[in-house]
């Protein structure tokens, strides 16, 4: 467990989508640490993240001009029950995408929105207490991450390059919490099945080849989706195969058009 860092004296409280309260933050560290211990239906923003993240520690490049957004939400109960959340926040931002008229996305399993083989948004999901979990949204809005980090040149796309009219970075977080407060509601009244088929559309090019890193071992095959628990679909030599999202250290789409890791 990350341990929670203290809001910075500049913190302002302000108004978001129905049902959340916002905290909007300059600079923080993470915003998911920031949010660690805050009630649910709790959304923090910051214009700039100094040690944004993904999973298993990579670093996310957090600059200027993006949408670094974590929410958090009611998690009571086991860890099985909320093992689809990661999923859930990404049916939240593509559909939140789509509603501004966003076309071509597809999800990456388990944590990133794609556009051709660039990144437009990630998905950090971490649990920092029994009750609740905190969702981390990164989005790609106006910013230049390649400025950054020259090795993502042509591996980043922007909100501000694709939406037909780019809405107000408010206005599309907005859209996102109100499309992740729904999202969550699926869990909640255990309507698994709904959500995995809500995704279908979203997971676009199938079969595609992946190499894995599952436990320790490597494998590759072909991904067929997921199950209706959400567990990864692998078509692979050895026959077919489930595995959890906690379960894949890496994925690699093997398509010569997307060749970042997951």
């Amino acid at each position: 467990m990350t341990a929670p860092v203290h809001a910075p004296a500049s913190t302002a409280t302000a108004s978001a989508a129905e049902g959340w309260a916002l905290q909007e933050l300059e600079t923080v560290d993470s915003t998911n640490r920031h949010a660690a211990l805050l009630p649910a239906w709790t959304a923090v923003t910051a214009r700039t993240q100094t040690a944004g993240r993904g999973r298993h520690d990579r670093r996310w490049v957090s600059d200027a001009g993006g949408l670094w957004l974590s929410a958090v939400v009611p998690a009571d109960g086991s860890f099985e029950r909320w093992s689809l959340l990661p999923l859930a926040a990404g049916l939240a931002l593509c559909e939140a995408f789509a509603s501004f008229g966003l076309a071509g996305h597809r999800l990456r399993w388990p944590n990133d929105i794609m556009v051709g083989p660039a990144k437009l948004a990630g998905i950090l999901v971490e649990r920092f207490r029994p009750t609740t979990a905190v969702v981390g949204l990164g989005i790609n809005f106006d910013n230049r991450p390649e400025t950054d980090d020259p090795a993502l040149r042509g591996a980043v796309a922007r909100c501000a390059d694709l939406l037909p009219a780019s809405p107000a970075r408010a206005t599309l977080r907005d859209a996102v919490l109100t499309a992740l407060r729904r999202a969550h509601g699926l869990l909640a009244t255990e309507r698994a099945d709904t959500l995995v088929a809500a995704l279908s559309p979203y997971w676009r090019h199938l079969p595609v080849t992946v190499t894995l890193r599952p436990a320790g071992e490597i494998c590759s095959g072909r991904f067929l989706g997921v199950d209706p628990t959400g567990r990864l679909l692998l078509e692979s030599p050895a026959g077919l195969r489930s595995l959890a999202p906690h379960e894949v250290e890496l994925l690699r789409e093997s398509s010569p058009t997307d060749p970042d890791l997951s």
